[in-house]
């Protein structure tokens, strides 16, 4: 897509920190990290979120995931790694090219804001919630 940011990154028309690349994903470093060692990965092919993603993108992008993840740990040795990602703006999502974030994690103290509040269900709910999702795969 010619008006995308991460699109014009992988054609090299905008520079970035390049991590990682092959035929399929393209790894570099966040501009504004949340903690040393912030990676973004993203595909190579323009999918605006998990939900327009083909499975075969997918399959490539979570293959390079744990290189990723391991190269982030060896370097720094964090004590814990998030990884995240939005799909749609009522999600949090400002760049419309998917993109998963690696967060390394240095002290158990730290906030990102990661912690939600949960919600109570009964066993019958959880299986007709499990129904629904199930009913369209």
């Amino acid at each position: 897509m010619s008006d995308c940011l991460f699109c014009k990154i992988i054609d090299g028309s905008i520079p970035s920190t390049k991590i990682y690349e092959d035929d399929h994903v393209y790894a570099f470093t966040d501009i504004s990290p949340v903690a040393k060692g912030h990676t973004l990965l993203i595909p190579k092919q323009h999918c605006q979120d998990l939900f327009e993603m083909p499975e075969e993108v997918a399959r490539n992008l979570y293959a390079a995931a744990p290189k990723i993840a391991n190269a982030i740990k060896a370097a720094f040795q964090p004590i814990g790694l998030n990884t995240i990602n939005n799909n749609g703006a009522a999600a949090g999502q400002t760049v419309f090219h998917y993109h998963l974030h690696f967060i390394p994690r240095y002290d158990e103290k730290e906030g990102l804001g990661l912690i939600w509040p949960t919600q109570t269900y009964s066993s019958e709910q959880l299986v007709e919630v499990a129904e629904s999702i199930k009913a369209h795969l």
